[in-house]
């Protein structure tokens, strides 16, 4: 999608229904709060990560209806005449909290705040949930992979295995979740990752033999590239990528393993290249990886790591379960009032919430405290007093896109977050999530909320 195309449609129908029905019943412009969050994480997963602000932040920009949105509209009978009117004026003017991408979450955790009136907010939900979930899943995989790989470099390499939209956007994610390079181009130049590749199995075959397929890429590309070696014969690959960059006046950069027993290949091919003088050759593997086979290549001779349907699909959780839910909206009186949703199973807790992690004598983090509150100025002042890091930070004012950090940056803060967790939060077994969600609720006179009577 190019940058100015309009994200107006990418919603659902019943946002712009639901915008109709409450601009007839005048509730279009009660100022409202609407609070993403995840009740539960994922089985086996011990936190979430944050990721996707900096792309919700970019696709805002390009929400309006232009007259391609409103034509399709009308002619669909989607909505009136008059909400058509309305949505032809559309800009979000209200504010977004949300913490910082990158930015490990747990069950209740308000990860975004969207305030405004009604008819406003609510048109966001399906671009924000969209993005969000896809991301978060995408960068919480990352995250794990990254911790099983004991700081060797993971690249992420999915493309064929996901939408390709959804590539690039997976690509960012990874990085945010620890990730070092991307093999596909446009997620290079878009999000300013470092792009890698050299060559697959159809260039060894596409040539008579193996030699004269590394000779070519290694004049092509250098000896320090990385040549893959089981086309045919691992042993016999090795020795001829290792003699095709000393033919070419250099040592190899490294040879990739994409298939068999990586574990036992590892251990065998380092001895081979050891015997062999090229020491200084690495050694990456591909191959369907995931956290699980990552870890257990963690005693193996192993460089770094290529993965890819794993990575973009979420490792078996594709979504974050993040939901969007109204917690807080005016009452014909003009006055906020809670709201919450009873549903068995589906529940949620009402009022603006304002969160902060709390953090023993060294650091570590104990629990994620969450305030359900009047205003941001008291719930910051709650968590000022119990010493609380706070974890929201404005990401829209007014309407206005505030200052927001780059895919690289948001990568920093995920390191800052995940090493302030309590190891156990780091294991890739199934257990409880890595802290406890902790909420208190310090709205003055609501704690009744309205349950629709």
């Amino acid at each position: 999608m190019s940058m100015h195309q309009s994200t107006a449609l990418l919603t659902d129908m019943y946002e712009l229904t639901m915008v109709e029905s409450t601009l007839q019943s005048g509730a279009a412009d009660r100022q409202s709060v609407f609070e993403v969050f995840a009740r539960r994480l994922p089985p086996g997963r011990r936190y979430g990560v944050v990721a996707g602000t900096g792309r919700i932040l970019r696709q805002l920009a390009n929400f309006r209806f232009s007259d391609a949105e409103l034509t399709y509209l009308r002619e669909r009978r989607i909505v009136s005449e008059s909400t058509i009117e309305w949505l032809a004026d559309y800009r979000f003017t209200g504010d977004i909290y949300g913490y910082r991408e990158g930015e490990c979450f747990f069950p209740g955790s308000p990860v975004l705040t969207v305030t405004g009136t009604f008819a406003e907010a609510v048109l966001l939900e399906t671009l924000i949930l969209s993005i969000l979930n896809h991301d978060a899943a995408v960068a919480a995989a990352a995250s794990r992979m990254t911790i099983a790989a004991h700081g060797r470099p993971c690249l992420e390499m999915g493309a064929r295995r996901t939408h390709e939209q959804a590539a690039v956007a997976a690509a960012r994610a990874a990085v945010v979740g620890g990730f070092v390079g991307t093999s596909v181009l446009e997620a290079g130049r878009t999000h300013g990752i470092r792009a890698i590749g050299t060559a697959a199995h159809s260039f060894t075959l596409v040539h008579d033999t193996e030699e004269d397929a590394f000779a070519a890429q290694v004049a092509s590309m250098g000896p320090d590239t990385t040549l893959l070696v089981d086309t045919f014969d691992v042993r016999r690959g090795v020795e001829r990528a290792v003699r095709a960059a000393r033919d070419a006046g250099g040592e190899l950069g490294a040879i990739r393993l994409d298939s068999g027993d990586l574990v036992a290949q590892a251990v065998t091919v380092r001895q081979q290249l050891n015997d062999l003088g090229a020491a200084s050759t690495k050694i990456t593997v591909t191959s369907d990886l995931d956290e699980y086979s990552i870890a257990a290549l963690g005693a193996a001779p192993v460089d770094s790591y290529g993965v890819g349907t794993k990575l973009v699909t979420g490792s078996g959780f594709p979504t974050a379960e993040l939901v969007y839910k109204l917690v807080a909206r005016e009452d014909s009186h003009g006055h906020i009032r809670e709201v919450a949703k009873k549903s068995k199973s589906k529940g949620s807790v009402g009022g603006l919430k304002v969160a902060g992690r709390r953090r023993d004598e060294d650091g570590v983090a104990r629990e994620e405290l969450i305030v359900s509150c009047e205003s941001w100025e008291q719930g910051f002042a709650k968590l000022d007093e119990t010493g609380a890091r706070p974890l929201q930070v404005p990401l829209v004012l007014a309407g206005e896109v505030q200052p927001h950090f780059t895919a690289q940056e948001a990568a920093a803060h995920h390191i800052e977050s995940r090493n302030e967790l309590p190891y156990q939060a780091w294991r890739l077994s199934e257990g409880e999530p890595g802290i406890p969600s902790t909420m208190i609720d310090i709205f003055p006179g609501d704690d009744n909320p309205y349950d629709g009577t």
